[in-house]
C-alpha cells in the first residue's frame, strides 16, 4: 500500500504524510508510506504527464494518487480493502476509476494499451503479481513498483550469482530492469523489518526474445531451479534428454544460475521444435 493523506507542514527537507484513522491490516500486508521526500521523488521518477494511462495498484491512503491525478488528470486504481476504496471514492468523486478488486485476479486487459502501472506491491504477493505482469507485457509502457530490497535484488541479478533465479529469468525475458533507489523502513507506517526499493521495468519490445511455447519455457525455468544445487541434466531430466541439451548448445552438467536468459530461450526452443516435430499431423 502506498501513503496516507495529508502533509503536516514542516521546515525539514522530509516531512511526514499524517497516516491516521486506519488499522493496517496484516493480511493485505499495507505499510503505508509516511515520508514525503519519498513521495517526491516517486512522483519524479514516474513523471506523469495529462492522459498517460496510469493504473495505481493498492493506493491505500492516497498521498501519491493525489498527485498522480494532479499531474496525468485522470487514472484507474485497484484496491482489495473496501473501507480504503471507500474512502477513495468520497476523495476522488473526480479523475479516478477505482476498480474494488484483487491485483492478483484482476483483468488488466480491460484498462487498455500502453498502460503505466504503479505499486507498493505487498511483500507477500509480490512475485505472483510481478508475474502477471510479464502476461501484459505487450501493453505496457512501464512499470513503476516498490518491492523488498531483496526481491529488486533478485529481479535485476546477473547469471552466476546469488540473486539469479526463476524470478530474473522470467521478468528479464519480458523487461529491461532498473532499481532507482532505496527507501528505508523507517519511511513507512508501520516500519516494516526490511528495507524497499523502487524499481522500473521498462518492456523489451523489439529487443524481446523470441519464445515459442510461453508455457514451456516457464516449466524450464522453473526445474532449473527447483533445487539449485541440481545439474540441469537432473533437474530437467523429466523435459529434456542429452541430444536435446546438444542442439541447443548447452552443456547439462551445469546448474541453472549459468545460464543466461538467451541460453534458457535456446534451450526451450529446441524442446518446443522437437515436441512438434514428434506430434502427428491433423
Amino acid at each position: 500500500m502506498w501513503e496516507a493523506s495529508s502533509l503536516r507542514s514542516s521546515s525539514r527537507s522530509r516531512s511526514r504524510i499524517d497516516v491516521q484513522n486506519h488499522r493496517p491490516r496484516k493480511r493485505f500486508g499495507q505499510n503505508f508510506l509516511a515520508d514525503a521526500h519519498y513521495v517526491r521523488r516517486i512522483v519524479a521518477a514516474i513523471d506523469p504527464k495529462p492522459g498517460d494511462n496510469i493504473v495505481e495498484i493498492g493506493p491505500g491512503l492516497a498521498a501519491l494518487t493525489g498527485d498522480l491525478v494532479s499531474r496525468a488528470k485522470r487514472i484507474a486504481a485497484v484496491e482489495i480493502d473496501r473501507d480504503l476504496a471507500a474512502r477513495l471514492r468520497e476523495r476522488f468523486a473526480d479523475g479516478l476509476d477505482l476498480h474494488e478488486a484483487d491485483a492478483l485476479e484482476f483483468d488488466f486487459a480491460t484498462l487498455g494499451t500502453d498502460l503505466r502501472i504503479v505499486g507498493n506491491l505487498p511483500y507477500n504477493i509480490s512475485s505472483p503479481l510481478l508475474f502477471r505482469f510479464v502476461q501484459h507485457a505487450d501493453r505496457v509502457r512501464d512499470v513503476h513498483v516498490m518491492l523488498q530490497k531483496e526481491v529488486v535484488s533478485r529481479m535485476a541479478a546477473d547469471p552466476g550469482t546469488a540473486d539469479y533465479g526463476r524470478l530474473t529469468v522470467m521478468l528479464q525475458a519480458a523487461f529491461r530492469i532498473e532499481r532507482l533507489f532505496v527507501v528505508p523502513a523507517g519511511a513507512f507506517r508501520p516500519a516494516p523489518k526490511v528495507e524497499s526499493a523502487l524499481a522500473r521495468l521498462v518492456p523489451l519490445d523489439k529487443d524481446k526474445p523470441s519464445i515459442a511455447d510461453q508455457a514451456l519455457f516457464a516449466r524450464v525455468v522453473a526445474a532449473a531451479f527447483a533445487q539449485r544445487r541440481k545439474t540441469l541434466r537432473n533437474a530437467l531430466s523429466s523435459l529434456s534428454s542429452a541430444e536435446d541439451f546438444a542442439r541447443a548448445g548447452i552443456d547439462p552438467a551445469l546448474r541453472g544460475e549459468a545460464l543466461s536468459v538467451a541460453d534458457f530461450v535456446r534451450l526451450a526452443n529446441t524442446l518446443t521444435t522437437k515436441d512438434r516435430a514428434a506430434s502427428p499431423a491433423p
